[in-house]
Order: structure tokens, then C-alpha cells, then sequence
């Protein structure tokens, strides 16, 4: 038995609690948040942004007397300053200003990510919002609130931008969609699959302007925003929301741990960093990319709970593995649904592989079946040379999102595009097609 500190608790701080807590009793856990909840469900804000859930209290499924109900010390609004890692112990100062010293036997870090805020004229005027925090959405929502804000520029169309910009029209403004790449979601998507979206978002009258880039942003009155520069113009808007990406938090690990991919803690599949009894998780460290066999960072809410798990068990004694990652994900806009694991063929060139991919358009069940009967676009990515799939993309207003998952699993196990077509895929004209368009695509793959 010893002390285990954690510093953060959103969704991996938070598994990783719950791990120890449920499967080690007779541990001593002590936790620090600088936030003032616990497992905010980031996913939720353009959701409750664009009203279409009703409200914010069932995003949380964890809370400080929860935690503290199994057993552990939860430190609420207390900043970490300080860690001396060959003493092991962490300072904290807490919201009243009073000083902690907690000494600690292992260490996991679930410091989190920070959204980007770039270094421009103008980004701190009032009506200028990040994107991350819950009180970020909050924020979001009482500005749309104000009748007064009537256009509102998100900046990066990636994930979170797209739902933001659906959520500012779904709130009856003006929307304008800002993104440097030329199309959305490219960093999950080919361009055959982005078009789509960007018909799905201009439709219902969001304003696109791809390969268009920041500058500045102004004000009228040198307080709140009224225009946004970019390089190819000014655009009046009363509103700015910034979802350029996020990067991770590693300050309290500066010049002491080791670092990877995009500045995150460098992890082994144990989640321990190059300090042995220090580990980290979730959005502050990298992953293992299946897709490329490389390490990564892949900030997303599912790997970040499945990393809190394998840390919560290591620190235990119990030396369970990661898995690795494909970083699958997807994306309902306007009904219409997106889906990705894996790498792009545009990711996957820029990787070095050499690509081969296969489309494959078609409706989910036989014609003579009633609706919902909608189609389905699909692309298999793989390696030419050594067959195996490496990433999917699918698309439908239909949710055949489990399909996305076979692929998911296709990937971490290596499964090559030759033994696609001989799946035991069963058939039931309620639910597909005996020559459905994964089989179809498996058996066309050149």
C-alpha cells in the first residue's frame, strides 16, 4: 500500500481514480484539481450551446464528494506549482492562498491540454472565447444570449469548430466558419468525404472560407471585438470563437520528463514516463499509433479514459499494457454522420506508406426494404505493399457507426484488405445487404 497522487481528474485522472480506489482499497489517494468540477464531458458544449440538449448537469458523471465517497482527498481550485521529483513531493497552493506539501510514492499526471490561443493583435478583447473548459462554454452561451450578438466567426474547422459553427446557427446567427486548410475536418477526412460536410454545412447557410488564416482582431471601441482580419479580408462579426486545436499541459514536468509527439509527456505502454514512479495520462501524453506503429498524440476523451485505466493499475503493481490507439472518431452535423479510424490516404502518403484505397458507394439494406434505407460512402485505406488496412473513413445519414469499429479493430490487429472479403459478415435484409458494401469493397481493393 502506499500514496498515490493525482494531479488532474477529468476523464483520465478521474478512471485512473476509480481504478485504484475500486480495485486496490488500502491505498492512499490524494488529488488536485485547479478546476472547479470534475469529468466534464467536452463533447456536450456545442450541444448545449446550440440547445440541443436541455441542460449541463448530466455532462459531469464524477464529482469531488464522489471521489471522496471511495475513499480518496480531493483538492478542489488548488493549483499544483511545484513538483520535486527526486523528493517526491508536490506543492500545491489552494484557492484560500493556503500552502500543501503532499508527499507521494507514485505520480500520475492528468494535467490535461490547453486550447491554442495564437499571438495576434486583438485576442483578448471581450466577446474572444477558447473552447475547452466548461466555463468556456458557459461563456459561449451567455454572449448568444445577448441579442446584440448577430454574426460570429469560429476560427479552425476541425471537430469542434464545425460543431460550434452548427451551434451558433442552430442559435439563430450568423455564422462564419474560418479554417487555414482548404476544406474541414482534414485531419480525419480526404477531401471526398470533406466536401460532403461542406455541402451539409453551407446548405443551411453557414458562411465557409477555407484557406483563409487569422490576423487580427479588431474592435471599434477598444474593448469588444466588432471585426476579425484574415489574410485575404475584414469581416464585421460581434463574436469570436477560437478552436484552433489544443496543446498538451507538461509545465510541471519541464526539463525533468522526457517529451514526444507535439511537446506531450513521452509514455511506454504502462503509462510510466522517463521518471519510473512518475506516470501521465490522457491529454498531457502521447499514445501508441497502431495505424503507423509509431508514438503519437491523439487528445481525445476515449483514449485519455482507457490510459487513466492502464495508469490505475500499473501504480498498483499490476502491469497492464496499452493497446495502443487508432484514434476513431466521429461527428453528427445536421443529421449527417462522419466516421474515421486510422490514417486518411492524404495522412497516410504524408506518413510514408505506400497508399491504396478503395471507395465503395451504397445503401445500407436491399431496395425493397422500407426506410431508413440510406446510403453509405466507405473508403478502405492500406499499405500496397503489405496489404493491411490502415484506416477507414465512412459516411452516412444512417448510423452505421459499429461498422467503424471492426476497422478500428482491423487496424490493431493488422488485418490486411485481402482477408476483408472473407469475413463472417452474417446477412438480414432488416439490417444490410448479403453483398454489403464492406465485402464489396474488400473484393474490388486492387
Amino acid at each position: 500500500m502506499g500514496k498515490i497522487v493525482l494531479i488532474g481528474s477529468n476523464h483520465a485522472g478521474t478512471a485512473a481514480a476509480n481504478t485504484i480506489l475500486g480495485s486496490y482499497p488500502g491505498n492512499e489517494v490524494v488529488i488536485f484539481e485547479q478546476n472547479d468540477n470534475i469529468s466534464y464531458l467536452g463533447c456536450g458544449t456545442a450541444l448545449y450551446v446550440g440547445k440541443q440538449i436541455p441542460e449541463t448537469k448530466n455532462l459531469f458523471y464524477s464529482s469531488a464528494p464522489a471521489l471522496e465517497a471511495k475513499g480518496a482527498k480531493v483538492y478542489m481550485q488548488t493549483v499544483v506549482e511545484e513538483i520535486d521529483f527526486d523528493k517526491k513531493v508536490v506543492k500545491a497552493k489552494g484557492k484560500d492562498g493556503n500552502v500543501i506539501t503532499q508527499p507521494y510514492d507514485k505520480l500520475i499526471l492528468a494535467t490535461g491540454s490547453k486550447a491554442i490561443k495564437p499571438d495576434i493583435p486583438g485576442v483578448n478583447l471581450e466577446g474572444v472565447h477558447c473552447v475547452k473548459l466548461y466555463q468556456d462554454g458557459l461563456k459561449i452561451d451567455a454572449d448568444l444570449n445577448n441579442p446584440e450578438v448577430k454574426a460570429v466567426a469560429t476560427i479552425g474547422a476541425g471537430y469542434i469548430g464545425v460543431e460550434i459553427a452548427e451551434a451558433v446557427q442552430l442559435r439563430g446567427r450568423t455564422s462564419l466558419l474560418f479554417e487555414r486548410e482548404s476544406g474541414c475536418l482534414a485531419g480525419y477526412f480526404d477531401k471526398n468525404f470533406t466536401e460532403n460536410m461542406d455541402k451539409v454545412l453551407s446548405g443551411k447557410g453557414i458562411k465557409l472560407h477555407y484557406s483563409e488564416s487569422l490576423t487580427e482582431i479588431k474592435s471599434s471601441n477598444g474593448k469588444r471585438v466588432t471585426s476579425i482580419v484574415t489574410d485575404k479580408g475584414e469581416y464585421a462579426v460581434d463574436a469570436v470563437i477560437l478552436s484552433i486545436g489544443f496543446l498538451p499541459r507538461t509545465e510541471l514536468g519541464a526539463g525533468k520528463i522526457k517529451l514526444g509527439t507535439n511537446g506531450a509527456f513521452l509514455v511506454n505502454t504502462n503509462q510510466q514516463t522517463s521518471i519510473p514512479d512518475v506516470y501521465a495520462v490522457g491529454d498531457c501524453a502521447t499514445v501508441l499509433n497502431n495505424a503507423t506503429g509509431k508514438s503519437d498524440y491523439i487528445a481525445l476523451a476515449t483514449n485519455a479514459v482507457r490510459s487513466g485505466i492502464v495508469a490505475g493499475h500499473n501504480v498498483c503493481g499490476t502491469g497492464l499494457q496499452s493497446q495502443g490507439v487508432q484514434g476513431s472518431n466521429g461527428i453528427q452535423i445536421y443529421e449527417y454522420k462522419m466516421w474515421s479510424t486510422g490514417l486518411s490516404a492524404e495522412k497516410a502518403k504524408a506518413a510514408g506508406f505506400d497508399v491504396a484505397f478503395v471507395d465503395r458507394k451504397d445503401t445500407q439494406k436491399l431496395s425493397f426494404m422500407a426506410p431508413p434505407n440510406e446510403e453509405v460512402q466507405i473508403r478502405i485505406v492500406y499499405d500496397a505493399k503489405t496489404r493491411k488496412i490502415i484506416g477507414t473513413q465512412m459516411a452516412s445519414y444512417q448510423d452505421v457507426s459499429m461498422g467503424l469499429h471492426m476497422f478500428s479493430l482491423a487496424i490493431a490487429k493488422g488485418f490486411t484488405i485481402n482477408e476483408l472479403p472473407l469475413l463472417d459478415i452474417f446477412f438480414m435484409p432488416h439490417f444490410n445487404q448479403p453483398f454489403n458494401y464492406i465485402t464489396v469493397a474488400g473484393l474490388t481493393a486492387k
